[in-house]
């Protein structure tokens, strides 16, 4: 086996060779762009997924506590502003809140956590975690999975409102916005990565922490489609009832 680096460019390749295996293949999400979900699918989909975008700030400033160069600062903070949001601006959060009522559910539900399945918080937790113990070019490099996020905002907002009339379509704002905002994140997050992993066993790392993203999403919809779709929710076997931890707070 080479132990040789690869050349920028080859890594480069490498990384996004990881897209075969990006949640957009999921049959979770299949179904979702197929028009196959039900209301009751897509409705659990959107609570869910809440649990991470709320969480995508916390991750961000993990990474920018852990570095020290105030340029790479600067420039990450542009990450929590698009999801925060700034005083007059609504951001992500807000966006997808708006996406959450559009598809039928209450705005204070999906605030309260309350539907967020154990199996997606422990993977949204874990990789929160991840980002606050390792370096910060390991942590900002995990957020590569950016590479294939236009496509998969495009392929829902290309879908979606074909197969599911019933849903406003002013709660797609988020996809759209995202757009444009996951190309600029991607140009920043490879030059980091591109410039940091220079060696065989770093690119091999890096290449292990992307696999490692790519399950924390996967898992979660592995999750959502046990729960939604095979009828098989944390303690069904024993109760019909929500008994898991609730809330967005231990």
């Amino acid at each position: 086996m080479s132990t040789t680096a690869m050349s920028p460019q080859k890594f480069e390749q490498a990384l996004r060779d990881k897209g075969a295996y990006y949640h957009i293949h999921h049959p979770y999400h299949v179904a979702m762009h197929n028009g196959r979900a039900t209301p009751e699918q897509i409705r659990g989909w959107v609570a869910n997924r809440f649990y991470y975008q709320i969480n995508i700030p916390m991750k961000d400033a993990a990474i920018m506590a852990n570095c020290p160069d105030r340029d790479i600062r600067r420039e990450w903070v542009q990450r929590m502003l698009d999801h925060d949001g700034l005083e007059g601006e609504d951001g992500g959060i807000e966006a997808w809140l708006r996406l959450a009522q559009a598809v039928g559910l209450e705005r204070e539900q999906v605030l309260s956590g309350e539907l967020v399945l154990p199996g997606v918080r422990f993977a949204v937790d874990a990789y929160v975690n991840f980002a606050r113990r390792a370096s910060w070019q390991e942590a900002a490099s995990s957020s590569l999975t950016e590479l294939f996020a236009p496509h998969i905002h495009q392929s829902r907002l290309d879908s979606w409102p074909q197969h599911y009339p019933w849903i406003d379509e002013r709660g797609y704002e988020y996809f759209r916005k995202r757009l444009s905002e996951a190309r600029r994140d991607v140009e920043h997050g490879l030059s980091i990565t591109l410039a940091h992993y220079t060696t065989h066993q770093q690119q091999q790392r890096m290449l292990d922490i992307l696999q490692f993203k790519l399950d924390v999403l996967w898992s979660m919809l592995d999750a959502m489609s046990m729960a939604y779709e095979l009828n098989r929710p944390p303690y069904h076997s024993i109760t019909s009832e929500r008994v898991w931890h609730r809330g967005l707070g231990v």
